[in-house]
């Protein structure tokens, strides 16, 4: 029996004979006479050549396949590239891959992992936008530094530019680090500091701190950090370190105060949690303790202090005229009238560190002596003598309150019963017993008024009884008296009749 077999122009065919690999055969058309003769093709347009059992054919036709075949054989450590026309492939370690020659050029690469996992840079230029298994591509921008990490070892820095890296059974990252922060988080840095020192003395600034030491790190004079005793950090270079010697006085300098407190937001935002700061107005003092122990006083100002090591507590106090309010407080009298009233005092704080050490809470301790000043010098007086003389309140509550205050520091200026409030039947009752004393009162006087008047009358008439001119002068006052009240007069006769009769009819 006779067998044709068409090889089309863009195949090959391999010729078997009962299963076993005879020759390969060109574009053409072949005829074998027998029944076992088979023809496997395979299209060109695809260069890799999948042949079965290629390992067993290649130990026993290698000379033979290789004028067709471009093989490719990589061992454990290596992987390869291969360019087929313009299409690129990469290939993992152990493995045999075959590609057919001729129809599309064929280009391969062999590279030792081992020695290296970078790909040169020409083909990370060449394989720019094509996307490849078992490699890493990375682009480090002109800002920053590129760490390469292999199973998470640092291996070395990456300068900006592109990279490619075999990532096959490997773990393979790079952690960018921009160059614009002087401070940026480097990853492990202990391990940087120990380890790769060549990194570290090409590329940063190492700040290491003794246990009572602190420092200030500016870049281009601005603060960028402040690192706490025993502490050691990674900077880039160009920064500059002030180490502060804080074992004997952790108080910060002016300079530092303006710069650190007072200066840009965001160096007070570094230091605040390193610093203790203390305002005190003017007018005002304050103490400081290290330690719950009494140091100084603090003169009007900003202060402050390393927190470091030690406990830090200041307290600001006022000295100036101080008034304290008590009220609301209800109190029976001596009578047992309930009275609320109200107390007013004016203090002032002279001697802060005897104030402080004697009393822990100086407002609370002058408003209990007051209000108990208070109950007792209303407790012992009667309403009408709490209502006749208030300033014996006021007199005996300041004794009081002098005496109890006098080895604290404080002096009390002024103390005053601002306002006695009486309950509602009280008040009524009163008003009655104030309504009937003057009444009694206009009484008195309008008797005693009226007795006035009538003495005064006896002695005009004794007067005019011995003294005739007296008495006309008066009948001429009365006359004008009269003639007040008269719209219209007509006399007749002479002046002296009519004033005769006029008197006469007075009488």
């Amino acid at each position: 029996m006779w067998k044709t077999f068409y090889i089309k122009p863009n195949e090959i065919g391999i010729l078997y004979h009962r299963s076993d690999f005879k020759k390969i055969l060109q574009p053409g058309t072949y005829t074998y006479f027998g029944r076992y003769w088979q023809v496997k093709t395979y299209d060109l347009n695809q260069p890799e050549a999948k042949i079965e059992n290629l390992e067993l054919l290649l130990r026993d036709r290698t000379s033979e396949l290789q004028q067709y075949l471009v093989v490719v054989r990589t061992g454990f450590n290596q992987a390869a590239l291969v360019r087929l026309g313009q299409t690129w492939i990469s290939i993992a370690p152990n493995q045999l891959r075959a590609f057919w020659r001729g129809f599309i050029e064929v280009e391969t690469h062999l590279f030792n992992l081992e020695e290296s996992l970078e790909l040169p840079a020409e083909f990370v230029q060449q394989l720019r936008g094509i996307a490849l298994n078992g490699i890493k591509k990375f682009q480090i921008s002109e800002y920053e530094i590129g760490l390469l990490y292999v199973q998470g070892n640092f291996v070395r820095p990456l300068e900006p530019g592109e990279y490619a890296f075999w990532s096959v059974n490997r773990d393979v990252a790079v952690q960018t680090l921009s160059r614009i922060l002087p401070n940026p988080n480097f990853p492990l840095e202990d391990v940087l500091i120990e380890r790769h020192p060549e990194f570290v003395a090409a590329y940063c600034e190492i700040v290491q701190l003794q246990n009572q030491q602190v420092a200030i790190v500016r870049y281009q004079g601005k603060v960028i950090s402040i690192l706490a005793p025993c502490s050691r950090k990674l900077f880039w270079q160009g920064v500059e370190v002030e180490a502060i010697d804080i074992s004997i006085d952790a108080k910060l300098s002016s300079r530092l105060v303006a710069e650190l407190v007072s200066g840009l937001p965001e160096a007070y935002t570094l230091s605040r949690n390193s610093l203790h700061i203390c305002e005190v107005p003017a007018q005002h003092v304050g103490l400081l303790y290290i330690n719950q122990e009494f140091q100084t006083q603090l003169q009007p100002g900003k202060h402050a202090w390393w927190a470091f090591g030690r406990s830090l507590q200041t307290e600001v106090f006022d000295l100036r005229q101080q008034t304290m309010e008590v009220s609301g407080q209800d109190i029976l009298s001596k009578d047992k009238v309930p009275l609320r009233l109200n107390l007013t005092a004016g203090f002032r704080i002279l001697d802060p560190v005897r104030a402080k050490n004697g009393l822990s809470d100086i407002a609370g301790y002058l408003y209990k002596e007051l209000q108990f000043a208070l109950r007792g010098a209303v407790g012992e007086r009667t309403l009408d003598a709490l209502l006749e003389d208030k300033g014996a309140i006021d007199r005996s509550i300041s004794d009081y309150i002098r005496q109890k205050i006098a080895d604290y520091g404080i002096e009390v200026d002024s103390v005053g019963v601002k306002d006695i409030i009486l309950p509602g039947e009280i008040k009524t009752i009163l008003s009655k017993v104030v309504e009937a004393e003057k009444a009694a009162q206009a009484n008195v006087v309008r008797r005693r008024e009226e007795t006035a008047a009538t003495r005064s009358m006896l002695n005009t008439a004794k007067v005019m009884e011995d003294n005739p001119v007296a008495l006309r002068l008066k009948e001429l006052e009365v006359l004008e008296r009269i003639a007040e009240k008269i719209e219209k007069i007509q006399v007749n006769g002479s002046l002296d009749s009519i004033l005769t009769e006029l008197i006469r009819i007075n009488r």
